[in-house]
């Protein structure tokens, strides 16, 4: 039967993309093409405490650029 107050006690990485996108990956499997390793691991909730701390524009990369070189 399934718990819904389960902990999860995986471990996992914080990967990126090239648009400085953030996300989780379970630490045992191999990282997906397209994202690299950010060094950061650790359980589910601090690797999202991680992320939220580090990526504070949301933003892709590229817009960040397009606005930014339409602003000059």
């Amino acid at each position: 039967m399934y718990q819904a107050d389960k902990k999860d006690n995986k471990t996992y990485k914080v990967v990126v993309n090239h648009e400085e996108q953030y996300s989780i990956w379970l630490n045992n499997l191999e990282i997906p093409l397209g994202w690299k390793d950010t060094g950061k691991s650790g359980q589910k909730q601090e690797c999202l405490n991680y992320i939220k701390e580090v990526w504070t524009d949301m933003r892709q990369l590229s817009l960040r650029q397009k606005m930014a070189y339409s602003a000059k």
